[in-house]
């Protein structure tokens, strides 16, 4: 009785470990290279820097089994000045995407997290350049329902970007 409860935990142990190996990291070298890859390929823009902006924005995208971006969506985005540098990072990292076994398309969900970081004697100007901005802001948001399906969400890439006075 022992030996056939010790094979059939061998069976299922090697099941599982077998399912692991399929769901590998699917950015090319692994979450570390993608988290860099968008740090270098996102170029926050001047209207980001002079507005003194901030955020998170959440998109979802398509790629097929050669790693091309097929579809990208925004649920969710604090503001719409965030919106393209982070879509046109995402079109840079064309042929970097790692679909799982046995799927033509797969959706993943990307969050991104854009900060500034002030600096050590920040002055009321940029406070109340980084108010205004927060209280003028118009975030993008979903109305109605949205349906995930078999979509992998990814680790939030932080990006900060420095302020001068």
């Amino acid at each position: 009785m022992k030996k056939i409860l010790l094979f059939i935990t061998l069976i299922l142990s090697s099941v599982l470990v077998k399912a692991q190996a399929q769901l590998a990291f699917p950015f090319q070298g692994g979450s570390p290279i993608m988290n860099r890859f968008f740090k270098d390929s996102l170029v926050v823009s001047p209207e980001i820097i002079k507005k003194k902006a901030s955020g998170t924005a959440v998109f979802k995208f398509t790629a097929d089994e050669k790693g091309l971006i097929k579809k990208i969506i925004v649920y969710y985005a604090d503001d719409a000045i965030l919106v393209v540098p982070i879509i046109e990072a995402l079109k840079k990292s064309n042929h970097k995407w790692v679909i799982p076994d046995h799927e033509k398309l797969h959706d993943f969900i990307l969050p991104f997290s854009i900060n500034f970081n002030a600096p050590a004697n920040t002055s009321n100007a940029t406070i109340k350049a980084a108010f205004d901005y927060y209280s003028k802001r118009k975030p993008i948001i979903s109305y109605n329902q949205v349906p995930l399906e078999t979509a992998t969400l990814l680790p939030t890439v932080i990006v900060s970007y420095n302020l001068s006075e």
